[in-house]
């Protein structure tokens, strides 16, 4: 166990090592707190909050774009994006998309960003530069989730009842790949196949991309409700309701599901470093540890209360994990989570950050 006062002292012993080592920046984090309609720009060299930087509405999502000194939030009461500077720390424009909107994807060539609107159907793309509409169009169906191909000419799109193929280079929708009640969906990182989450059929469906056509059908022991790739996109984790599990899936080739494999209390949203997943039990307060090459969990750390998204920093050191009812980011170092290891030789600090923290964006500076 750490005392409160070693705690609270960590961040100023991290500041002092930093500036001894004569290190270069780790940059910031941008925290986006949904009560506290702000974001909190976190200062990864001190373990501090820099600065909480007001934005009009409740943000529910921050991404960053790292060829440009910017990160964007959205507020979807709002229908708005705001663009705020990582050099200043300070809000740079915004823009009011639609009455509502409701998630945000950042294009491969980071120029554009393409908003959801389910009310509405629609599909709008952002131009970065200048922060303004280039195009909008309407879907077939209310979408569910979006991904975007490697290339950014393709956009894949699910509902409630099918997933299609989306030309953004003609902004014109294909046929139906496949019907179902889809949730995420995802490209593979060549781009060949389109991964989408079966969520009635407790099943991942994989399709191909060129010559559409269903490849796989893979029944699995979870409902499919949270999808992610670990780095270099030959592992597909998926967690969800039905089983205390991720579920490892091989999506190459001839797809298959590789292991089933028992992980904390009702796990749910994951992330990937470059070795190991780590996988939040929000019921329980904690984080599950497993190791990518050996299927195995290797530790179980506390964290806070309800922990929800996972970021890694660019240099695959540190894990910062969002708590959103305690309000706080819990930063754990990850060279030092090793099997039977004392739990609290991972903790390096735990940062109050604001009003419920859900979504975590990263740039160097």
């Amino acid at each position: 166990m750490i005392s409160r006062r070693v705690l609270l002292a960590l961040p100023a012993l991290a500041a002092t090592a930093c500036r001894q080592s004569g290190a270069a920046s780790n940059g910031h984090a941008f925290i986006a707190n949904q009560e506290g309609g702000a974001i909190a720009a976190v200062d990864l060299d001190v373990f501090a909050v820099a600065k909480h930087i007001p934005v009009d509405g409740a943000p529910s999502q921050v991404i960053a774009a790292e060829s440009r000194p910017a990160v964007y939030a959205l507020t979807p009461a709002k229908g708005t994006i705001h663009e705020i500077r990582t050099d200043t720390l300070k809000l740079a424009g915004k823009l009011a998309v639609a009455p509502k909107a409701d998630a945000m994807y950042l294009a491969p060539d980071e120029t554009h960003l393409f908003v959801l609107t389910r009310e509405s159907r629609t599909l709008t793309a952002i131009q970065l530069e200048g922060l303004r509409v280039a195009w909008r169009m309407t879907l077939p169906e209310e979408p569910m989730d979006l991904a975007l191909s490697p290339d950014g000419k393709t956009a894949a799109v699910t509902s409630a009842t099918t997933l299609r193929l989306v030309s953004l280079t003609e902004r014109s929708t294909g046929e139906p790949l496949g019907r179902a009640n889809f949730g995420q969906v995802k490209f593979l990182n060549n781009g060949e196949r389109v991964i989408a989450a079966d969520l009635d059929g407790q099943q991942i469906s994989i399709y191909r991309v060129n010559n559409p056509r269903l490849v796989a059908h893979l029944p699995i022991a979870v409902r499919p409700e949270n999808l992610t790739f670990n780095r270099d996109g030959g592992q597909l984790f998926v967690t969800g309701p039905g089983s205390d599990s991720v579920v490892i899936v091989y999506p190459f080739d001839i797809p298959e599901v590789a292991e089933t494999i028992l992980v904390g209390h009702a796990p749910a949203m994951m992330t990937a470093s470059n070795s190991m997943l780590f996988v939040t039990s929000p019921a329980s307060g904690d984080v599950s540890v497993l190791n990518i090459a050996t299927h195995r969990v290797i530790a179980v750390l506390p964290v806070g209360s309800e922990p929800g998204q996972v970021a890694i920093t660019p240099d695959d050191q540190l894990a910062l994990v969002l708590n959103r009812e305690s309000g706080t980011v819990t930063v754990l170092n990850i060279e030092a989570i090793q099997p039977g290891r004392n739990k609290s030789a991972a903790l390096v600090t735990v940062i109050p950050v604001g009003s419920r923290p859900v979504s975590a964006a990263l740039h160097a500076v």
